[in-house]
């Protein structure tokens, strides 16, 4: 069985929270544990599990702030293009969110918690020349993670098109236009497609979609990072789906 690492306070209770059963050991860092470290400590006591307390060194290779605790955890099961049907069948007006190559992941686990918060049936990614879960991913997340369907493709661009062909209508990212967020409509089914760090969207992806908005801004500022205008984009379309 294939196993992934996650680590920091939250990430960690967030998924002993939903999925216990998946985690196989669980560490400390060695020393007096603070108060919501030792909370942690005697919830996976209570559940069953064994935590351990480690050396400090143990933690070393892990990219990000650790907090003095990791886990490891059973695999995610990777979802495919084969998996979107699925999921449209189970939802009356789809939201999806199209990641043009997203390399940082710090970006991906922003944008994945957002997702979360504003009930995004599925993140899309390319395969190649994308950031895919790992550790970072997953803390940045902060649970969401686990509760949001990450989907890897082999073409973004085929991918979008199939999508447009089962009814729904894609909304890009770029500054060169225009129509705003907040002109857009967003209801019915939806996916909005965003840009990677500093170079935005590709040419094919760009052509590919129904159709291109901006999100307004007055400084001097050229652009937001992905996940803050992902974030952003989302919630509007949140406001506009729940009549806010």
């Amino acid at each position: 069985m294939k196993r992934d690492v996650i680590f920091g306070l939250h990430a960690v209770e967030k998924f002993i929270k939903q999925s216990p059963e998946a985690i196989y050991s669980l560490s400390f860092e060695k020393g007096k544990l603070n108060k919501r470290q030792q909370s942690l400590f005697d919830q996976a006591k209570s559940l069953g599990l064994s935590p351990q307390l480690i050396a400090k060194s143990a933690f070393n290779a892990l990219d990000g702030t650790h907090q003095g605790v990791m886990a490891e955890v059973a695999k995610q099961k990777d979802l495919t293009e084969s998996d979107l049907p699925a999921i449209l069948e189970k939802v009356d007006q789809p939201l999806f969110v199209f990641l043009d190559e997203v390399q940082d992941p710090h970006n991906l686990g922003a944008i994945l918690r957002t997702a979360d918060a504003v009930g995004v049936d599925a993140v899309i990614i390319p395969k190649h020349q994308s950031v895919g879960m790992n550790a970072t991913v997953r803390k940045v997340a902060c649970g969401a993670a686990e509760n949001v369907k990450l989907i890897v493709v082999s073409n973004l661009v085929r991918t979008m098109k199939e999508m447009q062909q089962q009814g729904m209508w894609l909304t890009g990212l770029a500054g060169e236009t225009d129509q705003t967020i907040y002109t857009q409509d967003f209801k019915g089914s939806v996916g909005i497609v965003m840009g990677a760090e500093g170079s935005g969207l590709r040419r094919l992806t760009r052509e590919a979609c129904d159709h291109i908005a901006a999100i307004p801004m007055t400084g001097v500022v050229e652009s937001l990072n992905v996940s803050v205008a992902t974030a952003v984009t989302l919630y509007e379309v949140f406001r506009q789906r729940n009549n806010l």
